[in-house]
């Protein structure tokens, strides 16, 4: 039997000749919607990447439709609980780019604590020990690091963090006796609220659950010291961007960060006013953007095939 695959995401060459040489696959941009639409009629398998929304209308449209496999770790845009209904296997990768978001979690907070301005002209000796007086930045043993999301990512984190010399305190809704049994090194276990103001750096690594939408908002960011780095390389939603952009305007003076690798919504406006903000840095959704990272996602189509097959894969989502 010929299976049909349609693919939205830009999967790894290695993974896309893989899958060709077993299925019938069709590559479509999932912002062609005609093009989706009329494929999705013959789909045995759809494969997504961020993006693309699978709802009901969109099941509705893809009636001999057997897996869904989503090429990343997040899946906030598949509803998995109509999937359920319809008795729908989803599959991702969810081990995927925990190696690759740390590493780039990791040289963000670099990036904002330790000023390193390079020489790409020629300068005078005034100004390069003008340089040398100003650009000090801060030592990362004499901080503490908040980790809100304390799974995959969140533990890698810590490790890396704790192996610097950080002091790492964490929230999750799983118990610190729970979270303990899974890594070999210290951390303290906080309420929510001594997260956020015992913190100097605040690292944000919840789902896009629907309760997670503005967890941080007005009330959390007046809990932060004033001279607190926020990185986010979650998602956008987390954030309230309003009481963002009013706690930045606040502590500018004193030293307040954010750092946004994500933002709601992708891409930005042109008016948003985060883009306005000395102190705000927003990036194009980078941290997992590494090439083992993009192959081990693209590899979930291992699963997909194993649907297909009627074996059990590796990685199912419900």
């Amino acid at each position: 039997m010929s299976f049909r695959v349609v693919n939205t995401s830009p999967l790894d060459p290695v993974c896309v000749q893989w899958l060709e040489q077993r299925v019938d696959l069709k590559d479509c941009d999932h912002r062609d919607q005609q093009e989706l639409h009329e494929l999705l009629g013959s789909a045995d398998a759809l494969v997504i990447g961020t993006y693309l929304q699978v709802n009901a209308a969109l099941l509705d449209l893809a009636p001999k439709l057997k897996v869904v496999g989503r090429a990343g770790v997040g899946l906030e845009h598949v509803d998995l609980a109509e999937c359920r209904r319809r008795q729908l296997p989803v599959v991702h990768t969810p081990e995927a780019n925990t190696q690759a978001v740390v590493e780039y979690v990791v040289a963000l907070i670099l990036d904002a604590l330790r000023p390193r301005p390079a020489l790409d002209v020629s300068i005078d000796a005034e100004l390069y020990l003008s340089l040398r007086r100003t650009e000090v930045g801060q030592q990362l043993d004499q901080l503490t690091l908040g980790i809100l999301g304390f799974g995959r990512i969140g533990k890698r984190l810590g490790a890396v963090a704790h192996a610097i010399g950080m002091n790492v305190i964490v929230n999750d809704v799983l118990s610190e006796k729970e979270l303990q049994a899974t890594v070999d090194y210290p951390f303290q276990w906080v309420e929510k609220t001594e997260l956020y103001q015992q913190c100097d750096v605040l690292s944000i690594h919840v789902d896009g659950r629907p309760e997670n939408r503005h967890l941080i908002g007005s009330q959390q960011l007046s809990q932060l010291r004033p001279h607190c780095l926020i990185v986010n390389a979650a998602r956008g939603m987390i954030m309230d961007e309003s009481a963002l952009v009013q706690w930045a305007q606040q502590t500018r003076q004193q030293g307040g960060q954010a750092v946004l690798d994500v933002v709601d919504p992708e891409p930005p406006s042109a008016d948003c006013p985060l883009l306005e903000l000395s102190n705000v840095r927003v990036l194009p959704h980078l941290a997992a953007r590494t090439y083992p990272a993009l192959q081990s996602m693209g590899w979930v189509v291992r699963d997909v095939w194993s649907v297909l097959q009627g074996e059990q894969p590796r990685y199912p989502a419900w």
